[in-house]
């Protein structure tokens, strides 16, 4: 078994060589400049790899560009061994990365909350409090309150 360092160093060299394959190397143009490689984890006996990857555009060419990287997997694990010069090559699987979709809810979340928080600032603007502006009692009113 390996261990971790080597397989962090592992790990950023495929997400350098796939990344540099796409953009240089692979001429589909279904995997244009708009697939970015955003993370690769590879498990502890590296043997396998999970390429985290995020699409520009919409989902349409999401799809497209998850067939793209399926029809070149042999290529870029191809280019993965020639660049790792390791005995054995890791399988190369690649997953859609859920970080831009969690980053859309979370923003819209977050915009829903400033909206609350105006119709309470609206709201309260004008308001006035419900007793005097120092309602607690002090040793003096006491004073004057037995007599």
């Amino acid at each position: 078994m390996a261990d971790n360092a080597r397989a962090k160093k592992l790990a950023d060299l495929i997400q350098e060589v796939v990344a540099e394959k796409l953009q240089r190397g692979i001429k589909d143009p279904r995997l244009g400049t708009h697939v970015t490689i955003t993370d690769v984890r590879v498990t502890g006996d590296l043997r396998e790899a999970t390429v985290f990857y995020t699409v520009y555009g919409d989902d349409e060419e999401r799809a497209s560009a998850a067939a793209g990287l399926q029809s070149a997997k042999g290529i870029l694990r191809s280019a993965v061994g020639s660049a790792a010069g390791t005995k054995f090559t890791p399988t190369l699987t690649f997953v859609a990365d859920a970080l831009p979709e969690n980053a859309r809810a979370i923003e819209d979340l977050l915009d829903r909350a400033r909206a609350s928080d105006a119709k309470v600032r609206e709201a309260s603007s004008g308001a006035a409090y419900a007793g005097d502006a120092d309602p607690y009692r002090k040793p003096e009113d006491e004073d004057t309150a037995s007599e």
